[in-house]
């Protein structure tokens, strides 16, 4: 997926099957800075966010990767464009600043795939500013606390109704800043496979930066 292209995530064609994918930001939203800058002149090496989109009922086993494909089941297409809406619907972020790679790929492998990823990259909406991938939690739940994602990025209706964090945008501005600064990014999309190494292993030997 890594080798993969980087596609705009806003106005992407239709497609098929579920995977994992990459998002990149590139813009101007100071305290993400250090990631934008990583993402320039067509780098994209520093995800802002990993995740993954299964079939129907495969966290039951109940669904094998190609019958859904050929049924026209696009789990990871829609998955994509829920989170092009809920860019496009932040107040303080644009969809012309964001890019994504993803992968196709039979459901056995897309857990295992999602969480190397994370592994390898930390990302900052999957690790420190949560609530990103999250959904209208519907009638009745709007008790529960606003995520940190809508409490720093305000615009996605159903958030607004949630119950306010005891920390304001600037508290988790800081906590990012500290956050990315004490970040060791990876200088190199390429995993380094050794004889007798297993995959998690050369995850952490994969060039580390100094």
């Amino acid at each position: 997926m890594l080798g993969g292209p980087v596609r705009p995530l806003g106005g992407l064609s239709p497609f098929l099957g579920a995977g994992i994918y990459a998002i990149y930001y590139t813009g101007d939203f100071p305290p993400y800075s250090e990631i934008a800058k990583r993402n320039a002149q067509g780098k994209f090496s520093v995800p802002i966010y990993v995740g993954k989109a299964v079939h129907a009922g495969s966290r039951k086993g109940g669904a094998s990767a190609n019958k859904p494909q050929t049924s026209g089941a696009k789990p990871l297409f829609s998955r994509l464009t829920e989170h092009a809406e809920s860019v496009q619907a932040a107040l303080n972020l644009s969809l012309d600043h964001f890019h994504c790679r993803f992968l196709v790929v039979d459901d056995i492998w897309i857990p295992l795939g999602e969480s190397l990823l994370i592994a390898r990259y930390a990302p900052l909406w999957n690790s420190l500013v949560e609530g990103f991938g999250n959904h209208d939690p519907g009638r009745g739940r709007y008790e529960g606390l606003r995520p940190r994602w809508d409490t720093l990025h305000p615009g996605r209706g159903w958030a607004e109704k949630c119950r306010e964090r005891g920390e304001k945008p600037e508290d988790i501005e800081r906590d990012v800043i500290s956050y990315l600064q004490a970040t060791t990014f990876p200088t190199s999309d390429r995993f380094i496979l050794e004889p007798n190494m297993d995959v998690e292993t050369a995850m952490v030997h994969s060039s580390p930066e100094e």
